[in-house]
């Protein structure tokens, strides 16, 4: 019979002893070693750590194993186990030859049971932050070779777990490319759920100061990676084409919107409070709307002789759909620079900034900085979103790994003419920050120049989780293909 080995973390409160029970009562666990801060002399085995995924912990735990199979439960959490789990696990491990399962799960909120789907693992999915829900379950044939091939982890406090991860998924990127991380679409076990907050706030816990030494170490275990599948790509950028379109202005502000009649005015009349030594215009795409955001677009006209309302035929058009109509249309300028329906530009000189910046260097685009702000315009957390994680250096790289790149963000419209925006309402800026980056230079600036509502009308302020499997599995895809391309790009390269 197949045994499992059980790491479990443990911190000495209420339910601690009810997690390690949980599975000290199964058939099938070999033994149960404890994550914890401290040895606690309660007889087992413990790995004193400050974190689970530091590389010591990971890879002292590995040697330990003596089982076919050992499972980390990562979340200091209550769990229990669904009827014959472990059963599923082995299973799923055993059929597909895979290195690493996880399942759905329900989570536990005042005794009801909530389903949790997640969502499938992609070559793609190399976000740090990328959901497994609390119980990974690993072969040990497959993680003791991926040693053998790789040798120890990076020395990491926070990495060690996410180096594991990505190391176990280069098998998709063989010849013979099997899949080696697994999603059971089945409901294997309950936790209660630790952190609660909404998907809006936990959007931006990678950009917070307090998770700086994290992301550091997240990045240089990434780029390892990306070396190691051939994706990676060393900061030498292609020169722009040359670009002989007559444009009617310097700079066009595209705004797509879609019943936004409480913000929109604020919106437009943050573009037309701008100063600059050149030409620029504002097109707004209005997307049908149902709400009298058309009536009052119709109003700003006479107002702003420069805005330019745009209806599309279609309805079938995705915020990037909208941004295609604006950026193919004949009033748009020499740089398209973007500006959501419910945000505003921080002073009157942001467009200047951006477009100095654009003229002064061979970029292909400009991302900014913004702050976060409520209704009515007062600094909420986490504040200033400068992106420090991009560098010069690594920044078309790491890019890959994160889940946004910033706002507000400009860019020369002969480039995007040519990659055009995917017809969709979410990723479809990344997936164009991500095709520019393969091949261009795009610079930052990191001073706050854009304000960022955060209300209830925001798109992405309380997604559900199939909405947010929906989002994150997009992106994944957009991640996927990328680092596809770069692989095509470097063999090319190489031949």
């Amino acid at each position: 019979m197949s045994k499992v080995t059980v790491f479990l973390p443990f911190s000495n409160k209420e339910h601690s002893n009810s997690l390690i029970n949980e599975f000290l009562n199964n058939k099938l666990v070999d033994k149960v070693i404890l994550f914890a801060n401290q040895d606690y002399n309660n007889g087992f085995t413990t790995i004193v750590t400050k974190s689970i995924a530091a590389s010591k912990a990971i890879q002292k735990a590995i040697s330990y194993v003596k089982s076919d199979y050992f499972l980390i439960v990562h979340k200091d959490t209550l769990i229990q186990l669904n009827q014959f789990a472990l059963e599923r696990f082995i299973d799923f491990v055993e059929t597909y030859i895979a290195s690493l399962v996880y399942s759905d799960y329900y989570d536990l909120k005042d005794d009801i049971l909530i389903k949790h789907p997640l969502q499938d693992y992609l070559p793609g999915s190399v976000r740090d932050n990328f959901e497994f829900g609390s119980i990974l379950f690993f072969s040990t044939e497959k993680v003791k070779e991926s040693f053998k091939k790789f040798g120890k982890l990076s020395q990491s406090n926070f990495a060690g777990l996410y180096e594991l991860r990505l190391r176990l998924s280069t098998e998709f990127f063989y010849e013979k490319a099997r899949i080696p991380i697994i999603r059971i679409p089945e409901f294997l076990y309950s936790q209660v759920e630790i952190d609660d907050r909404k998907s809006g706030v936990k959007l931006f816990d990678y950009v917070d100061p307090k998770n700086r030494e994290a992301q550091i170490e997240m990045e240089l275990v990434f780029t390892k990676f990306l070396k190691l599948i051939n994706a990676y790509l060393p900061p030498k950028f292609q020169k722009l084409p040359k670009d002989n379109e007559d444009y009617p202005v310097t700079a066009s502000v595209i705004i797509p919107v879609y019943n936004r009649v409480n913000t929109i005015s604020d919106a437009i009349e943050s573009v037309f409070r701008q100063e600059t030594n050149f030409q620029f215009n504002c097109i707004v795409v209005d997307n049908h709307s149902t709400d009298g955001t058309t009536s009052k677009l119709e109003q700003l006209i006479y107002r702003f002789p420069k805005l330019f309302h745009i209806i599309p035929k279609t309805k079938l058009l995705g915020i990037g759909g909208c941004w295609n109509e604006a950026i193919f249309h004949e009033k748009c300028g020499k740089f398209a620079i973007q500006l959501d329906s419910d945000d505003l530009y921080a002073d009157k000189n942001t467009l200047q900034k951006i477009v100095d910046l654009l003229e002064s260097r061979s970029y292909s685009a400009v991302i900014g900085t913004y702050k976060m702000v409520n209704f009515n315009l007062e600094e909420i957390p986490p504040g200033i979103i400068d992106h420090r994680e991009w560098t010069d250096k690594n920044g078309h790289n790491n890019a890959l790994r994160i889940n946004g790149l910033g706002a507000p963000r400009a860019f020369r419209t002969s480039i995007l003419r040519k990659i055009k925006f995917p017809n969709v309402s979410y990723g479809e800026d990344y997936a164009v920050c991500l095709a520019i980056t393969r091949k261009y230079r795009i610079g930052r600036i990191y001073e706050p120049i854009y304000l960022c509502r955060r209300w209830e009308g925001n798109t992405d302020s309380e997604l559900t989780i199939q909405q947010q499997n929906q989002y994150n599995h997009y992106k994944d895809t957009i991640r996927t293909k990328e680092i596809f391309e770069r692989i095509k790009l470097n063999r090319k390269k190489k031949s």
